[in-house]
């Protein structure tokens, strides 16, 4: 007994003094395919994560919906989603948190010899839309067409469905001009569509800030407060593995085999892509955060916002400049 027993901790001597500790493991649900998935490979690959105190688990999941239903029950850790989700669930009294991830969004694709110049000049045609009524860059670009004296909605016929049926309808020449998410505008430029409106130009247009980062992991406020080293261990892992992505050229061939990256053509712009939604370091500017809510708040109403028509209070996780 007693030979075991010093045995025992002659064992815990020896973990002890070669530092070795088991790092608490963080359980993060996403999209099996989604982008999000080739920084989570970065940092695993290169241990990012056991460097920062942490074992990132990787769950993955067919939907944003079954994510947050692993996220709300319990099962995972943490998802990535918008911050205006935040701040809808906040609204509602649930605490959760936004570390930024990405300002990386879409525009609308037309052919490369569609006539159309401006968004007035698709009315009477049909516009395919990744996502529902209320994807917010369908809505973003209302409000900008509705500038211009357009009333996007009423003089198009939209159809709605899933990013790769978009992607899909809008290379076979189906539809005059698709709304998507970035990387499958990506992939309709390098199949030679052009940009009509880039999302982005159009929150400019709007007054809003398109440096706002939309996309980031979402935790709870309680882990913010019992494990802060963790909250931040993940944030630290995420901005280095994206400071090795915005610059090392032989880390995005490591990962192309998981791009879905039919040709080089595709590969280069979903490179390009990724980089140009890396959002720069520092706090997010809350007041730019704001006015964003109150103009998605103006078009979704509370269908999209819920009752958040103002920003909450702890919507983000504000890293050191």
């Amino acid at each position: 007994m007693f030979k075991g027993l010093g045995a025992w901790i002659a064992v815990v001597g020896i973990v002890a003094i070669s530092g070795i500790v088991q790092a608490e493991p963080l359980r993060i649900s996403v999209l099996k395919f989604g982008t999000v998935k080739w920084e989570l490979d970065t940092i695993t690959h290169h241990d990012l994560d056991g460097r920062n105190g942490f074992e990132l688990v990787v769950q993955d999941v067919a939907g944003g919906a079954a994510a947050k239903v692993a996220f709300q029950g319990g099962e995972a850790d943490v998802i990535v989603s918008d911050w205006l989700w935040v701040a809808r669930q906040r609204a509602a009294g649930f605490d959760y948190v936004f570390i930024p991830y990405s300002k990386a969004v879409g525009g609308l694709m037309v052919p490369r010899d569609s006539p159309a110049r401006s968004l007035g000049d698709l009315a009477g045609a049909k516009i395919g839309i990744a996502g529902g009524p209320l994807d917010k860059s369908w809505l973003i670009l209302q409000a900008l067409a509705a500038r211009e004296g357009v009333d996007l909605k009423e003089e198009t016929e939209q159809v709605f469905g899933a990013p790769p049926l978009i992607f899909k309808t809008a290379l076979d020449g189906d539809i005059a001009g698709a709304i998507n998410f970035w990387h499958f505008t990506a992939k309709m430029e390098a199949a030679g569509m052009r940009s009509l409106v880039l999302v982005s130009d159009a929150a400019e247009a709007l007054g809003l800030d398109p440096e706002t980062p939309l996309l980031g992991y979402v935790v709870k406020g309680e882990m913010l407060r019992e494990s802060p080293d963790l909250v931040e261990g993940l944030a630290r892992a995420s901005r280095a593995a994206k400071d090795m992505l915005a610059t090392d050229d032989a880390e995005w061939d490591r990962l192309r085999p998981m791009m879905n990256a039919k040709t080089d053509a595709q590969f280069a712009a979903l490179k390009t892509g990724f980089r140009a939604g890396i959002p720069a370091p520092g706090p997010v500017d809350e007041d730019a955060a704001a006015k964003m809510l109150a103009l998605m708040a103006e078009l979704g109403g509370e269908e999209l916002v819920g009752k958040a028509t103002t920003l909450p209070e702890g919507v983000f996780v504000q890293p050191g400049s």
